[in-house]
């Protein structure tokens, strides 16, 4: 990527917090490195070994059951960084599923996700008000139970992705107005802020994070884990319960043809040909905490909720789903082969997410519910409608604040024309398919979450055996279990 002056002056004048956070993140991987395998002899000085200075001693309690990170303040490493504004976290998500019917085969798979992540607040580190750096790494290793085991549309896990080691989010974000708006410029990745519930978060299955429609219908599944794209961001408030998002941000994150992810695997294609996707989303919060007020203490006015509405818009070309360039089914004999286009492609959601039940304002304890619906275009999108539907109980036992239990729903409805081509080629036809999920979250220590899940697909495939279009799936069933560490 080339920069101009006035970049490449910037750069030089941070040169020197940049190379503090490369260090850091360098450190802190090697030493993580070094206790796991059992190595004290080899964990590496301290950044601050060779400028003079001392890392403070460790003040955290010893006791594994209370510390908030596996690691520990990594002696002394993290507060001495926090005095300078930068945070360094790691964690790392590990899963085995298990297909016991249905789908392309039963079995089991193993998949991982290692997430590195580095942020500066450029006031301590610099004297810069109200800016924050953000870089973020991702290690994808294992094997994808969906693609080899399951051939579903709902795919079962939220970390499944090819095998890499990845750069995912590089940007910085300036907030402005007594923060009352921020602007956010780099490399992003949407379903960090778009299209998301917090309730829905709870969940493995795929669909509950980044919805079938993007997943889908955006070019190499949209800027969403794990790639991300180059962007803008605005974010404002324009009433103390109304917020609104704005961005603009390249419109896929992987061109070329193949696999996207293979495409892109470094996560360092910063592209700026792919078009331009267009997101805008309004968030109306009702009863909510006041800044400083401790979690699950009362609010004024009800219980709490957040109601969103949004639309994105890729003013690219799109493949027709059905007809060829001649108006022929892509299925005739005749046809070209060569997909009639459509200028732009669009998608309308809402998302919900409402507290209904908290027997006590100053406990954990409480019941919530979500609900989110996309609709797009049936002519050149794949999916035309997505929805997911749940509800999920905090605290649900008594000494157990912080477990949660949750039962949810997501429904994925294949275009009109996607499923009139597979009539005209005499395939099975594609109609929808829906995904229910059980999960139970055991929050083991503050650093440590055991999750258990069940997953039943029905119709999966929407109908349709992907490696086999004239042959139909049975439903799919698939247990397993979830951990999440954070060092």
């Amino acid at each position: 990527m080339r920069y101009g002056p006035v970049a490449q002056r910037a750069m030089r004048t941070k040169v020197h917090p940049l190379a503090l956070g490369a260090a850091v993140v360098w450190s802190a991987f090697v030493s993580c490195a070094a206790l796991a395998a059992g190595s004290p002899d080899a964990l590496p000085q301290a950044p601050e070994a060779s400028s003079g200075m001392q890392a403070e001693p460790s003040t955290e309690s010893p006791g594994l059951a209370t510390r908030q990170n596996l690691l520990g303040d990594l002696g002394g490493l993290r507060p001495w960084l926090g005095r300078y504004g930068a945070t360094f976290q790691m964690t790392e998500t590990s899963e085995y599923l298990y297909n016991l019917r249905g789908g392309l085969a039963r079995g089991g798979a193993y998949d991982g996700l290692t997430t590195m992540t580095l942020g500066i607040d450029t006031e301590k580190a610099f004297g810069l008000p109200g800016g924050t750096f953000n870089v973020s790494g991702l290690q994808i290793h294992g094997r994808n139970l969906s693609q080899y085991n399951l051939g579903t549309l709902n795919t079962a896990s939220g970390i499944e992705a090819d095998d890499t080691t990845r750069l995912w989010e590089l940007w910085y974000q300036q907030s402005m107005f007594d923060n009352r708006m921020d602007i956010k410029v780099g490399q992003q990745s949407l379903d960090q802020e778009f299209m998301v519930s917090s309730y829905a978060n709870t969940f493995v299955n795929t669909m509950f994070g980044w919805a079938g429609v993007p997943s889908y219908d955006m070019p190499a599944g949209g800027p969403a884990y794990p790639l991300s794209a180059l962007g803008v961001r605005v974010r404002g408030q324009i009433t103390p319960s109304l917020t609104a998002l704005a961005g603009v941000f390249d419109g896929n994150p992987a061109p070329g043809a193949g696999d996207p992810q293979r495409l892109n695997g470094s996560g360092t294609t910063f592209n700026l040909h792919g078009g331009a996707l267009y997101i805008g989303e309004l968030q109306y919060a009702i009863n909510q905490q006041s800044e400083g007020q401790p979690a699950g203490s009362a609010t004024k006015g009800g219980l709490p909720g957040t109601y969103k509405v949004g639309i994105w818009y890729n003013n690219a070309r799109f493949a027709d789903q059905r007809f060829d360039n001649t108006g022929l089914s892509l299925a005739d004999a005749a046809s070209t082969g060569i997909a009639a286009r459509h200028r732009g492609d669009y998608s309308f959601y809402a998302v919900a997410d409402q507290t209904i039940w908290r027997p006590n304002a100053n406990e954990p304890r409480s019941i919530g519910v979500f609900a989110r619906v996309m609709g797009a275009p049936g002519d050149r999108n794949l999916v035309s409608v997505s929805a997911n539907v749940g509800v999920v109980m905090k605290a649900p036992f008594k000494g157990r604040d912080n477990d949660s239990v949750g039962l949810a729903l997501a429904y994925i409805k294949v275009g009109n024309h996607a499923s009139a081509l597979d009539a005209d080629g005499g395939h099975v036809v594609r109609g929808s398919e829906t995904a229910l999920e059980a999960t139970y979250q055991y929050q083991v220590t503050p650093w440590w979450v055991l999750q258990g899940d069940a997953q039943y697909t029905f119709n999966a495939g929407a109908g349709q055996n992907p490696n086999d279009p004239t042959q139909s799936l049975r439903n799919t069933f698939v247990v397993g279990a979830r951990t999440t560490i954070t060092f």
